[in-house]
């Protein structure tokens, strides 16, 4: 290339970059100024970001689930479809498939109590199906839900008792 067509690419890339630092930084500027701001630095996992609507972490531990399992002191439910619910799930596990809950949740909780601790599960690091399910159950009187991450891949991953129907 010759010199003209040099000077032109290196003063369009030098504009680029300075159109590109003035809108980043108006854009930190309004972020900064709204009373309801973006966080820009924090913890963005799937895990984190499991919070019933007081902040509080639904979030147990597969030990924790186990020994409520070992204890008969928990009720787990599936959150995910029939069929995959019917292709294994957790022993003793009850199914309220999230697509169906609306149609089914007086059925499959009658018979627990409020104080009950629940343990909601689905499958895949990122499933928000036990996460949607357990805020419901918040929302409609149960006071001990959590949710299991990854319920079924680490619970079959861990050997504990699991049923097939």
């Amino acid at each position: 290339m010759n010199k003209i067509g040099n000077s032109i690419w290196v003063k369009t890339l030098w504009q680029i970059s300075v159109i590109l630092a003035i809108g980043a930084g108006i854009g930190l500027i309004s972020n900064s100024l709204r009373p309801d701001s973006l966080q820009l630095i924090g913890d963005w996992s799937a895990e984190s970001r499991i919070t019933a609507t007081t902040g509080e972490h639904l979030i147990i531990s597969l030990s924790e689930a186990e020994k409520l399992f070992t204890e008969d002191a928990a009720i787990f439910i599936d959150a995910r479809s029939n069929e995959d619910f019917r292709n294994g799930h957790i022993a003793g596990a009850k199914s309220l498939p999230w697509q169906d809950v609306d149609r089914l949740f007086m059925k499959v909780t009658e018979d627990i109590s409020p104080d009950m601790t629940i343990i909601t599960y689905c499958d895949g690091k990122t499933c928000k199906l036990s996460h949607d399910l357990a805020l419901f159950l918040l929302d409609i009187g149960f006071k001990h839900v959590r949710v299991l991450v990854n319920g079924w891949t680490v619970w079959q991953e861990s050997d504990l008792p699991v049923e097939r129907r």
